[in-house]
C-alpha cells in the first residue's frame, strides 16, 4: 500500500460490494465470518441504523475503507445500487489509492469485462428500466470493464469455497500488510480463543468496550492477550500492552505510600500517556488527563495480570475517557475485580480438553502434535500428572524434550510426587495474592482435604470447615473469583497442582504449629508418645507407608481440635496394635472420621459425634457403631461397607440430616431398625449382599429416597415398602416372589432390576401399571387430528434370568410399558408377527384407519450374548403406511437402545407408536404396514437373532376414558366401508367408528408430538395450527364421524347418521 493509503485513518479494512440474492446466504456468510476469526473489520449493512438514509451511508463507508472486495456474480448488474457503489470505489481507488479486489463468484470474467452473456443481457435491462443516459451507461461500462481487468479470484481455480475464501483472506492480510506473526504458532488451540473473545469485542460497534478474561494462574491468560494485542494493533490509532513489569516500574517510588496515594495516580496515568501517544515524559496535574488527551482518539488498552483495583482506576477508570470503538481488555485471576469495576462481558478461560492438552504437550516436548510411539504412553502420564494446565505442559514439555525413554520413566515418581519449581512459583503467586488470612486458611484446608475425600460436595464442605474463626461461605467465594478452586454441579473442584502447593505449604509449617499432619512416619512417634496439640486439625496416615504403629490410649486427647482423621490401607491388612478396653477416646470435634479396617468392635465408649459429618469404617470389625441413642445432627454420610460383623446398626432417629447411608456387604445383619423412619433426608441407600437381611420396616415412606439397592439380598422375601418416591430400585438375587399392584403408586420410579430372582413367579394376582400422566402441554393444535395419547412415565424393569417368571402372563397382563429385559431365546407366543436376522421387514394388516391415524406396536427382539459382559446397541424402525389404492406415507424412525451384561439370550420388549409424517393423512384409508428395521451392535460376538410385533389392540391401554383407534386386523374383525362421492369436483372422505359413551379427548403424548414437531418446519407448523378447528357437541354418542375437506371446496353438509351426538371437524382451508 502507498504512503497516502497507509497514512488515512481508515475505519474499516474491508467494505464488500455484492449481489445479495446471489451471494448473501451462501459465499458472503461464510467470507464474513472468516473476516471476523481472523480480527479483519469489514463494513456489514445489516448494522445501518434505522432512519439513516442508505445512499450517504455507503459511500462513507466505501471511503473509510482499506480494500474494496467487489463479488461480481451473475446478478449483479441488475442492481443500480451495486453498479453505483462501482463508481463510488473507483473514484476512491484514485483519490486515496484504496486496494480493489474482485471476485468471480460462478460468472467468466470475460462476460463482466465485455458486459456480454447472460450478465450483458441483465446489464443491458438494468439500464433501459433506469432510463441512463448514453453518458451514465457509459459510465458504468467503463467501471465494470476497469474492475474486471484486475487480477481477481474465480472460484473454478478452486478444489472447494473454504479454500478460495482462506485464499482471499490471506491476500487481504498481505495487502494490508498483516502477515500473521509466527509467535504462537506453537500454541495449539489459540484460534477458538481468539474467535471467542472477537465475539465478545465486537469490533464493528462504534461503542467503547471493555471485556475481561478470567481464568487461574498458569491457565495461558498472558499468551492469548499477546496473540489478540498483536492481531487487533493495527486497527487502532494507539495501543499499548500494560504488563506486570509496566506497572511495577512505575509505582517504586511509591511503595511506601498508601495504595490509594494521588501522586502514585497521576505518575502512572503521566507514563501511560507519554507510553500510547509515543510523546515521552508527560506530566499530568489531575486524573482527568487521560479523558483530555485520549477522548477523540480510538486506542487499544491491554492490561495483563492485574491484580490492583487502583491501577485499573488510575488508568481506564470510565468509557467516556476513550474515542468510539476503543477497547480496553482487562487480564486477572480475580474476578471480582472485572465486575467491580463494571466489566460484565468476561471470556473465562477453561482448562482444554484431554485431547487438546496432549496436543499441547507434544508441541512443547516432540514439536509435534501426536507422541512418537515409544512414548505414548508416558506421555499420557505426563498430561496427567500436569493435570492440563497450559504453564505446566510447557514448562514439562520443554524439559523433557530431547530425553530418551529411559529418562522418562525414571523422572516419573519426581512429578508423581513433587511440584517443578517453576510451576511452583507462578502458583505460589497466586496464593500470596489472597489478601484474607482466612481466606488463605480456607484454601490449605481445602487442598489438604482432596487427601481426606475424592470429592467433596458444596454442602459437605461448609459444614467440614464451619468455624467461629473462619467466614466459610465468604471464604468459598473469594477464593472462586480468584480462581483457586471451581463449584461445578454443586461439588468443589481445585487443580491438583494447586492442592499439591497447598499440601505443600501446610508441610512447610513448623511441627509444633502445623495444621495437617499428612507425613505417616512423622506421624507414627507423635500417635505414639502421645504428644499432639491444639493446633491440629487434620491426620492423615497411610499403613502401607509403615511397618507398625501403636497408638497410645490418650493419643487423641491432646488434639481437642482434630476435624479430620483418615486412617487408611489397601493392602487389607490390619498391622494397627490398639488396647481394646484402653482406647476409649475420640474427640468430639471429628467432622470427618474415615478408618477402613478399623481392628475394634465398636468405636471408643466415650466418642460422642455430635460434630461428625462423615463416618467411614469400610471392612471394619465392627461389630457395633455404639450403645445408646446419641445425637447426630450434622451427619450427612454413613458408610460401613464390607463391614461383615456388622449385626445392628444404632438408633440413627436423631441423625435427622443424613442422606446416604452405605451398608452393602454386612453379611451380618439381619434387619434395619424402624428408626429410619425418621431420616426424612435420605437420599441413597445401599445394603447389596446383606445375605442375611430377612426384614425392612414397614409403614414408612422415606420422602427424600431415590436410590435403593438390596441386590443379593438372599433372604429378603418380601417387597421393600420404605419409600414409594424411589427412582431405582434395585432387587436382583432376592427371594422375593410376587411384585405387589401398588408398585404402580411408585410415581418416580425409572428403573426396576429384578435379575436372578429365582423365586419370582408373577407380578401381581391383579392387575398393576404405572399411572398415567397427561403431558403438560396440550398439543391439539399441532395435529390435524385432535386426538390425544396418553403419556405414561413408565420404568425399564429388568427380568433378566428369572428362571420361574411365566413371561406370557407377564405380557398378556402388564398394559404399560417402559422398556422389560427378559430372559429368552425365541420371541414369545404373545407376539404375533416375527421376523429373523439383524435386518428384515414385517407386513402388518390392519382395520382401516380410524379417528387415529397412528399405530402403537409392542416390539419384542432377541439378542444373544455369548460373554459376561456389557453389550450395546441400537434398534431402528422405519414403518410406512399404505392403503389398498397403492398410495403410501412413511413415519418417522424408531430408534430404541439395548444394553445387557446377561450371558445367553436376552429379550428386551418395548412399545413404540408410529403415525404418518403427511398433514393430509385422511385422504389415507390405509390397510396395513410395512415395517422395517435394523440392528447396529457395538460387539460382534453378540448377535441378533429375532424380532417379534404385536399390535397393540387397545391403542390407549385400557383406559375407558380413551378412544381405542387402529387394530389388527382379523377373521372376527369388521372392516369399515369407505364412501367416495364427489361433489363439485372435490373428495370427501367419511368414516365411521363405534364409540361408548364415556368416550374422551386426551392431551397428545409428548413422545409422538416432539417427533411430529421435529419433521416440521416452524412454516409448516404454522400452517397446520391455522388449518385446525375443533369441536365436540353434546353427548352419548354411538358414533364418530370424521369429515376431511380439502382445499377447493368452500363447505359441504356433514355425513352422519341421525342417532351421532358427537362430531369433530376439520376444516383444511389453504391460506
Amino acid at each position: 500500500m502507498s504512503s497516502s493509503s497507509s497514512s488515512r485513518n481508515w475505519r474499516y479494512d474491508v467494505f464488500p460490494s455484492f449481489r445479495g440474492e446471489d451471494v448473501r446466504q451462501s459465499f458472503l456468510s461464510h467470507f464474513l465470518k472468516e473476516l471476523d476469526r481472523k480480527l479483519i473489520s469489514a463494513f456489514k449493512d445489516n448494522k445501518i441504523e434505522k432512519g439513516q438514509t442508505l445512499d450517504p451511508v455507503l459511500k462513507q463507508a466505501i471511503k473509510d475503507s482499506r480494500i474494496a472486495i467487489v463479488i461480481f456474480s451473475e446478478n449483479y448488474a441488475s442492481s443500480a445500487w451495486c453498479l453505483n457503489e462501482l463508481l463510488e470505489i473507483l473514484k476512491c481507488k484514485d483519490e486515496f489509492n484504496q486496494l480493489v479486489i474482485p471476485i468471480f463468484y460462478n460468472i467468466d470474467p470475460s462476460h463482466v469485462r465485455k458486459q456480454n452473456g447472460d450478465f450483458g443481457k441483465i446489464f443491458t435491462k438494468t439500464c433501459l428500466s433506469h432510463n441512463k443516459t448514453e453518458s451514465e451507461i457509459g459510465l458504468w461500462r467503463k467501471a465494470l470493464t476497469n474492475v474486471a481487468n484486475i487480477v481477481g479470484s474465480h472460484p473454478q481455480k478452486w478444489e472447494n469455497e473454504a479454500k478460495l475464501i482462506e485464499d482471499i483472506i490471506n491476500d487481504i492480510l498481505l495487502q494490508l500488510s498483516l502477515t500473521p506473526s509466527k509467535d504462537f504458532d506453537d500454541y495449539v488451540g489459540i484460534e477458538a480463543h481468539i474467535a471467542r473473545m472477537s465475539s465478545l469485542l465486537h469490533l464493528e460497534s462504534k461503542e467503547v468496550r471493555m471485556v475481561g478474561i478470567w481464568g487461574s494462574s498458569g491457565i495461558g491468560k498472558t499468551t492469548i492477550a499477546r496473540a489478540l494485542f498483536s492481531r487487533l494493533s493495527r486497527l487502532f490509532q494507539g495501543r499499548i500492552f500494560i504488563d506486570r513489569a509496566f506497572i511495577s516500574k512505575n509505582i517504586k517510588d511509591y511503595r511506601g505510600a498508601n495504595t490509594d496515594d494521588y501522586n502514585m495516580k497521576l505518575s502512572l496515568q503521566g507514563n501511560f500517556l507519554s507510553e500510547i501517544l509515543g510523546t515521552g515524559n508527560i506530566k499530568v496535574d489531575h486524573l482527568g488527563a487521560v479523558g483530555d488527551r485520549l477522548k477523540n482518539q480510538k486506542v487499544l488498552i491491554v492490561i495483563d495480570d492485574l491484580d490492583d483495583k487502583v491501577v485499573l482506576e488510575a488508568l481506564v477508570g470510565q468509557t467516556q475517557w476513550f474515542g468510539c470503538e476503543s477497547r480496553i481488555i482487562v487480564i486477572t485471576k480475580d474476578r471480582h475485580l472485572l465486575t467491580g469495576h463494571g466489566i460484565n462481558d468476561i471470556y473465562e478461560i477453561c482448562l482444554p480438553s484431554e485431547q487438546l492438552a496432549l496436543e499441547m504437550f507434544c508441541q512443547y516436548a516432540f514439536k509435534q502434535n501426536s507422541p512418537p510411539k515409544d512414548f505414548e504412553n508416558l506421555a499420557f502420564e505426563v498430561v496427567s500428572h500436569a493435570g492440563s494446565l497450559p504453564l505446566s505442559l510447557n514448562v514439562l514439555g520443554s524439559s523433557l524434550r530431547g530425553r530418551g525413554n529411559t529418562y522418562w520413566m525414571e523422572i516419573m515418581p519426581r512429578l508423581r510426587n513433587s511440584l517443578d519449581g517453576k510451576i511452583e512459583k507462578t502458583l505460589r503467586f497466586s496464593y500470596d495474592g489472597i489478601d484474607s488470612e482466612e481466606d488463605k486458611a480456607i484454601f490449605r484446608h481445602i487442598a489438604c482435604l482432596f487427601k481426606f475425600l475424592n470429592e467433596i460436595h458444596i454442602d459437605y464442605i461448609k459444614l467440614l470447615l464451619a468455624d467461629k474463626d473462619l467466614s466459610v461461605n465468604i471464604g468459598l467465594l473469594n477464593l472462586v473469583e480468584k480462581s483457586l478452586i471451581h463449584v461445578q454441579h454443586n461439588f468443589v473442584e481445585m487443580h491438583c497442582l494447586l492442592q499439591k502447593m497447598g499440601r505443600k505449604i501446610v508441610c512447610a509449617q513448623s511441627f509444633d504449629e502445623r495444621e495437617f499432619w499428612l507425613g505417616s512416619k512423622d506421624i507414627c512417634d507423635e500417635l505414639n508418645e502421645n504428644t499432639g496439640n491444639k493446633k491440629i486439625l487434620g491426620i492423615l496416615l497411610n499403613i502401607d507407608e509403615i511397618d507398625e504403629i501403636c497408638i497410645h490410649e490418650n493419643a487423641f486427647k491432646k488434639m481437642p481440635n482434630l476435624r479430620f482423621l483418615k486412617v487408611y490401607t489397601w493392602k487389607n491388612e490390619v498391622r494397627l496394635q490398639l488396647l481394646d478396653k484402653s482406647f476409649d477416646y475420640l474427640p468430639p470435634s471429628l467432622k470427618l472420621l474415615s478408618w477402613n479396617f478399623y481392628p475394634m468392635r465398636c468405636l471408643p465408649s466415650k466418642f460422642r459425634p455430635i460434630n461428625l459429618v462423615i463416618l467411614e469404617m469400610q471392612n471394619s470389625k465392627l461389630e457395633k457403631l455404639w450403645e445408646g441413642d446419641l445425637s447426630l445432627p450434622c451427619l450427612k454420610e454413613m458408610d460401613l461397607g464390607g463391614s461383615e460383623d456388622l449385626k445392628e446398626i444404632p438408633d440413627l432417629s436423631r441423625a435427622i440430616n443424613l442422606e446416604k447411608l452405605y451398608l452393602y456387604g454386612c453379611c451380618s445383619l439381619v434387619e434395619l431398625p424402624s428408626s429410619i423412619g425418621n431420616l426424612h433426608q435420605l437420599s441413597w441407600l445401599k445394603m447389596s449382599e446383606c445375605t442375611n437381611l430377612e426384614i425392612l420396616p414397614s409403614g414408612i415412606n422415606l420422602q427424600s429416597l431415590d436410590w435403593l439397592d438390596l441386590s443379593g439380598c438372599s433372604q429378603l422375601k418380601s417387597f421393600p415398602d420404605i419409600s414409594r418416591n424411589v427412582s431405582l430400585l434395585n432387587l436382583s438375587n432376592t427371594a422375593i416372589e410376587e411384585i405387589p399392584w401398588w408398585v404402580g403408586n411408585f410415581k418416580r420410579l425409572k428403573a426396576l432390576y429384578m435379575e436372578s430372582c429365582s423365586m419370582l413367579k408373577y407380578a401381581s394376582k391383579g392387575e398393576w401399571q404405572w399411572k398415567q400422566t397427561k403431558s403438560p402441554l396440550n398439543y391439539q393444535v399441532a395435529y390435524p387430528w385432535s386426538v390425544s395419547l396418553p403419556y405414561y412415565s413408565s420404568p425399564r424393569v429388568y427380568f433378566s434370568k428369572c428362571i420361574n417368571l411365566d413371561i406370557e402372563a407377564l405380557l398378556q397382563q402388564q398394559s404399560v410399558f417402559g422398556k422389560v429385559m427378559l430372559s429368552g431365546e425365541e420371541v414369545p407366543l404373545y407376539f404375533t408377527h416375527k421376523a429373523k436376522g439383524t435386518s428384515s421387514s414385517l407386513t402388518i394388516p390392519l382395520l382401516p384407519i380410524s379417528t387415529y391415524p397412528f399405530i402403537r406396536l409392542r416390539v419384542c427382539a432377541v439378542i444373544f450374548n455369548p460373554y459376561l459382559f456389557d453389550i450395546f446397541g441400537d434398534i431402528k424402525l422405519n414403518c410406512q403406511f399404505k392403503d389398498r389404492l397403492g398410495n403410501h406415507f412413511d413415519s418417522s424412525a424408531y430408534e430404541a437402545c439395548i444394553t445387557t451384561s446377561s450371558k445367553g439370550g436376552n429379550l428386551f420388549v418395548f412399545d413404540t407408536c408410529f403415525y404418518p409424517e403427511k398433514e393430509d393423512i385422511a385422504k389415507l384409508n390405509f390397510d396395513h404396514v410395512d415395517l422395517k428395521y435394523r440392528f447396529y451392535g457395538n460387539n460382534t460376538s453378540c448377535y441378533f437373532k429375532e424380532l417379534g410385533i404385536r399390535v397393540l389392540e387397545d391403542q390407549l391401554d385400557c383406559d375407558p376414558n380413551t378412544l381405542s383407534h387402529v387394530s389388527e386386523a382379523g377373521e372376527d374383525k369388521m372392516v369399515s366401508e369407505i364412501e367416495y362421492s364427489q361433489e363439485l369436483g372435490t373428495q370427501n372422505t367419511v368414516l365411521s367408528l363405534g364409540l361408548s359413551s364415556s368416550s374422551t379427548f386426551e392431551d397428545v403424548s409428548d413422545d409422538v408430538y416432539k417427533r411430529k414437531r421435529n419433521s416440521e418446519t416452524e412454516e409448516e407448523h404454522g400452517r397446520t395450527s391455522k388449518r385446525i378447528k375443533t369441536f365436540l357437541e353434546l353427548e352419548d354418542a354411538e358414533h364418530l364421524q370424521l369429515k376431511v375437506e380439502s382445499s377447493n371446496h368452500s363447505k359441504s353438509n356433514l355425513i352422519s347418521k341421525p342417532e351421532s351426538r358427537r362430531r369433530l371437524s376439520i376444516e383444511n382451508n389453504e391460506e
